[in-house]
């Protein structure tokens, strides 16, 4: 029905509730009308007419889509009866002196029955025959509150929404047994499975955007007691913005599980840091250095050099970022290996970066193993290339992209961490760049990490290999390792170690046991087995060594120490003749090297 046909139809509609409320009142009291009544009659039912058809244009009532009337809309049909009866009343007294007011009162009660009946007949039809027809998903809403309300109002107004929901829990005391829009809260979040049962559910929706971490944890561990499909309402502010609707549901994600809240950074001083300077981003086509590179744009850099030695990652990068912000600044694909160290100082000398993230490195545990000589090539020979252009070149600040397993090192990864950190540590002490490390655990989704592993093996029917049953490991998201980079480089002073707060370490076989219930399946379905720790493998990773960390942090949930280098012969040793070493003997030089390090007690940098 078109717009003129539908206003059409609706004053029509509206002019006989009008003329049919008027008569009636007049009849109620006047059972006999005379010729005065029915000359009152007229005018009356002439000026209310009028009156009516004004209010209901200026309360716009012929444009509302009555099949989503609620409380606001019979506001609006109150306001334009009342003032269109008073106005009726107003002519009354100046053409007779007089306003029948008894006539009035009926009038306005009868105009309000019809005309609101009139047009919630339409919802009430709708809601109890048009939704009653579809098959819809029952759902168990988590969380009485604003969103989940709000949530339930949405999906009760929406013709096309394939949810219905039927009950909520709240651990709110005071919200027990009470209705919002006509659904009941029926228990506390411990009572999801026996309420799932009870109502039949199929869909469990958490809708609450401000729970922390740890409230997703442990509701999600009583919706894993089901098997009934679990999401997660989006955040308020993307709504807001428009980004998403109100049901535009998420999968529950292995990172809302990790039971810690990320870390707020401080934006103004990341900003005065990148703002309008020229950035450069070593590995900048791998998993960390791709997203130092989006949150990096997002402080509106001069230029950003995106520096790496795969051509398809670079590329990869280099056409998202500039798809985004090519009219905004420049961005420079450079393809280049940090083992070259000619390449590295003419990129240096080419593009005069103020700010370096260096993230090129090789992470995989098990493989350095077996190449020491390439661990050492990249990691620490790199290293020491990028980080002496960026001296020689007058570089403002440079960040090395470290690992918790450069801390009391048991493999050739994590000893050429350490060592890198040394190389940095030592070049501070004679250098105007600030140099500094940031230390953070196994990084979710990044290459090479565990949870992709797992989801190929769960895809694949099982089973899901864990070394151990008590191997622990710290976990952070790449967006969470990206921004912990960036706030080390604003509160740089130099020869400083940046930790994330990360929290509690996780069991592996825990996220493995999560993973399966998340892609639906069971233990019974996928099996876990373990396979044994792997060479160079530690059971528990740290962060810091104990006399290495501030008790207190520098910035919330960041903490910061300053290893001082004793010696740095043999680093120096290696750095000129790895080449010479055999494989187990120089796995054996840079272990010792790595662990024989001390950090003196006291060196600790304050903010």
């Amino acid at each position: 029905m078109s717009y003129q046909s539908r206003v059409s139809l609706l004053v029509l509609l509206d002019s006989v509730i009008v003329l049919s409320a008027i008569y009636f009142s007049y009849l109620i009291l006047f059972p006999q009308i005379s010729t005065y009544t029915l000359q009152t009659l007229l005018i009356s039912s002439v000026a209310l007419l009028i009156s009516h058809h004004v209010f209901a244009f200026v309360y716009r009532l012929y444009q509302k889509a009555w099949e989503y009337a609620s409380v606001g809309e019979m506001a609006a049909i109150i306001k334009a009866i009342t003032f269109s009866v008073a106005t009726t009343g107003a002519v009354q007294f100046v053409i007779n002196g007089d306003m029948y007011m008894r006539v009035l009162a009926i009038t306005w009660m009868l105009h309000i029955i019809l005309i609101g009946g009139s047009r919630f007949s339409w919802r009430m039809y709708r809601d109890r025959f048009i939704r009653s027809k579809q098959q819809k998903k029952r759902a168990l809403i988590v969380g009485a509150g604003a969103a989940g309300t709000m949530l339930v109002r949405q999906l009760l107004k929406s013709v096309d929404s394939a949810i219905e929901p039927v009950a909520y829990v709240d651990d709110d005391p005071r919200k027990q047994k009470l209705q919002f829009y006509g659904v009941m809260v029926q228990g506390k979040t411990a009572n999801i499975p026996k309420i799932v049962e009870k109502y039949k559910v199929e869909n469990i929706i958490i809708a609450i955007p401000s729970l922390s971490h740890k409230g997703v944890q442990s509701i999600y561990q009583q919706c894993s007691k089901t098997k009934v499909k679990t999401q997660i309402m989006p955040m308020i502010e993307d709504i807001v913005s428009g980004k998403v609707s109100v049901n535009q549901f998420r999968e529950v994600q292995v990172e809302d599980l990790l039971g810690r809240d990320p870390v707020e950074l401080d934006d103004k001083s990341i900003a005065k840091k990148l703002t309008g300077r020229t950035v450069l981003v070593t590995g900048a086509g791998g998993s960390i250095g791709s997203e130092i590179c989006r949150q990096v744009c997002k402080f509106k850099p001069r230029k950003i050099v995106l520096l790496g030695h795969g051509e398809n990652s670079i590329y990869q990068i280099d056409m998202e970022l500039k798809n985004r912000y090519k009219e905004e600044f420049a961005i420079v694909p450079v393809i280049a290996d940090v083992q070259d160290r000619d390449r590295i100082f003419e990129v240096f000398e080419e593009h005069q970066p103020s700010v370096i993230y260096h993230a090129a490195a090789h992470k995989h545990v098990p493989l350095m193993e077996f190449n020491p000589k390439e661990a050492v090539k990249n990691n620490v020979i790199g290293t020491k290339n990028v980080a002496e252009a960026a001296d020689t070149f007058g570089v403002n600040t440079f960040v090395l992209v470290s690992s918790d397993k450069a801390v009391n090192p048991t493999n050739v990864m994590g000893s050429t961490k350490r060592i890198a950190e040394m190389v940095i540590q030592n070049l501070d002490k004679q250098s105007q760049t600030d140099f500094v490390a940031v230390r953070f655990g196994n990084v979710l989704g990044s290459r090479g990490s565990v949870i992709p592993l797992f989801k190929k093996q769960i895809q694949a029917g099982g089973p899901v290999t864990v070394t151990h049953p008590e191997m622990t490991r710290y976990f952070m998201t790449i967006p969470e390792a990206s921004r912990l980079v960036m706030q080390a480089g604003a509160l740089a002073r130099g020869g400083e170690i940046f930790v994330l707060d990360m929290g509690e370490p996780v069991r592996i076989v825990d996220l493995a046991r999560n993973l399966i219930t998340l892609s639906g399946y069971t233990e019974e379905e996928i099996e876990i087995s373990f396979s044994g720790i792997r060479p160079g493998e530690k059971m528990f990773e740290e962060l810091l060594n104990e006399n290495e960390v501030h008790p207190e942090p520098v910035f919330p949930k960041i903490f910061i120490g300053k290893a001082v280098e004793e010696d740095f012969l043999r680093v120096s040793r290696l750095i000129e003749s790895y080449d010479s070493f055999e494989g187990p003997s120089l796995r054996d030089y840079v272990l010792s090297l790595a662990n024989r390090e001390e950090v003196r007690v006291g060196e600790v940098v304050n903010q």
